[in-house]
């Protein structure tokens, strides 16, 4: 049987601002810390794990086990942004120089008049708003009017909702895939999202999101793995992320659980390679909504299934549990928040009591699978194999 890691992005879960947090408006952002601020954090496998060792948290439980059982880290983000899609590229092995754009004024008119004539639809919105407000307050007159509702906010996005009634699922899709040939340049949003919504006023969104993202500029850790005959296996929206660039597999997710149970079912498959799993409730659900109860619960759901995730660890799997960015549910601010990300790696042949402290960039965990299955790191990151096996 060949080599396997499994790489889990708890979306947002980031532990504390980075040096730079405040340029972000971030100062004093600790995602963790502020879910625990509700008094519903329960993570004893990951306690037991070394989670609470890593530095930003370190200090949040008396009781915290001396040493990690295996291996921890925390990462700093040394891409420009804050943002989804870069900070999966740089995990992957990609540093971007520059954040990518953002509108908080709305687009452009030109190009929503462009869009607008290739579609054959009005337009509604076009400027930063919740995704569940903005379908409550401009639904109806979508409904009356079939013009789309497009958005933003505070992220890189171009964001389309429309009810699926009005708009069927796969012409929203279409839709998306007009604005992302056309959201190019100066206006490269990182990702256009598809946001169908159902029934009736104050509406539902539904789980038929879809994202479009930029084509990743150069090469991945996931191009090289796959080019050189490995597996690259996809669990919710990673192969949206890099626009399905190096991915071997794809199964889509609906919500956590969902993207649990369907990382359990690769992780009873035999293959080489990597199994990536982005979970994404703790960033949509409760980060972008100012829910540090929902956000604490679902980490405390993650840490009940772990233990069937451990279970199913074969000998020369390595299992890597990390995040992508902050989201801090008890700022004002809804937006992502510039966070360090905790790196928490366990397997049977690992060595044991390793806190790596703070390493420069994501990007090393991409050096480290290379490094792990033969392959040269010609992507941004240095492993840190040799200090964890």
């Amino acid at each position: 049987m060949g080599k396997r890691v499994f790489l889990i992005v708890l979306d947002s879960v980031g532990v504390g601002e980075l040096p730079d947090a405040a340029n972000y408006g971030d100062e004093g952002s600790n995602t963790v810390k502020a879910a625990a601020t509700s008094g519903c954090l329960d993570m004893p496998v990951m306690k037991s794990l070394g989670f609470f060792n890593i530095k930003g948290i370190d200090d949040m439980y008396v009781d915290t086990p001396e040493a990690p059982k295996y291996a921890v880290s925390r990462l700093a983000e040394k891409s420009k942004g804050k943002d989804t899609t870069t900070g999966h590229w740089e995990i992957a092995g990609i540093v971007s120089e520059k954040p990518m754009p953002t509108f908080p004024d709305g687009f452009p008119k030109e190009f929503l008049d462009a869009f607008s004539k290739r579609c054959k639809r009005g337009m509604l919105c076009n400027k930063p708003y919740s995704g569940t407000s903005v379908i409550a307050d401009y639904g109806r007159e979508h409904v009356q009017t079939g013009d789309l509702i497009v958005y933003t906010s505070a992220d890189s996005v171009f964001q389309i909702a429309a009810h699926e009634a009005v708009v069927p699922v796969e012409q929203l899709y279409e839709y998306c895939r007009i604005a992302r040939e056309m959201l190019q340049g100066d206006l490269g949003v990182g990702r256009v999202i598809a946001r169908p919504f159902e029934g009736e006023w104050p509406y539902t969104r539904t789980s038929r999101r879809h994202d479009f993202s930029l084509v990743p500029p150069k090469d991945t850790m996931l191009d090289i793995l796959s080019r050189n005959g490995f597996d690259v296996l996809s669990v919710g929206k990673i192969i949206d992320i890099f626009a399905e660039k190096g991915i071997t597999e794809y199964v889509r997710t609906e919500n956590n659980e969902d993207g649990i149970e369907k990382t359990l079912k690769y992780m009873d498959r035999d293959f080489e390679g990597i199994s990536f799993t982005n979970l994404v409730d703790f960033d949509m659900k409760y980060g972008h909504r100012n829910d540090p109860k929902g956000y604490a619960e679902a980490l405390s759901y993650f840490d009940s299934r772990l233990p069937e995730i451990l279970e199913k660890l074969r000998d020369d799997d390595i299992l890597m549990i990390t995040a992508d960015h902050g989201c801090d549910p008890v700022t004002p601010s809804t937006d992502h928040s510039r966070e360090y990300i905790p790196l928490v790696c366990c397997g049977k042949k690992l060595k044991t009591g390793i806190n790596l402290g703070t390493r420069d960039s994501f990007a090393d965990i991409g050096a480290t699978i290379l490094d792990y299955f033969g392959q040269e790191i010609t992507i941004a990151g240095t492993s840190f194999l040799k200090s964890i096996l």
